[in-house]
């Protein structure tokens, strides 16, 4: 299975080499927002195969409560460790400088997170095991491959 991962992967890596997001002269509020989330999902597929890739077994993608405001990007074990894992995705432009991906992981937003996580746990019945939350930051940079950054238990749960 790591075979298929990695070359899946590097077909998915392939069609990204000139950027995430496909460029689009119409500047209306709608369309900006269209496309901020064909690139988000375009980021959320990268980085499924990204961490594939690096031995993560995907158990959840794109989990939301029925009950509660959230939503958890990827959910998958990391060895033993269940990871719930956060994507975010930039677009740098003209190389303005831009804030990282990663800050916009708030402690409001981290609170739903584990919010949502304490869901999931008690909706799948998963069992005792060790649990982490992981931030995969991805800037993307038109005319160039993503780059990714993967920050591993990112911010303490206490649940």
């Amino acid at each position: 299975m790591a075979i298929v991962s990695r070359l899946i992967f590097h077909a998915v890596h392939w069609a990204s080499r000139n950027g995430l997001r496909e460029d689009d002269d119409d500047p209306s509020a709608a369309n900006t927002k269209q496309l901020a989330r064909r690139t988000g999902i375009r980021g959320e597929t990268y980085a499924y195969w990204y961490l594939r890739r690096h031995g993560y077994v995907f158990i959840a993608r794109n989990f939301m409560p029925r009950s509660t405001k959230g939503e958890l990007d990827l959910v998958g074990y990391d060895g033993s460790t269940l990871a719930f894992v956060e994507v975010r995705t930039r677009t740098i432009r003209d190389d303005s400088l831009t804030a990282l991906p990663e800050l916009s992981v708030t402690e409001g937003k981290q609170h739903v997170l584990v919010r949502t996580a304490q869901h999931f746990l008690a909706e799948r019945h998963v069992p005792e095991c060790p649990l982490r939350f992981d931030v995969l930051a991805i800037d993307n940079s038109p005319g160039h491959a993503p780059v990714v950054r993967l920050h591993k238990d990112a911010f303490s749960p206490q649940m």
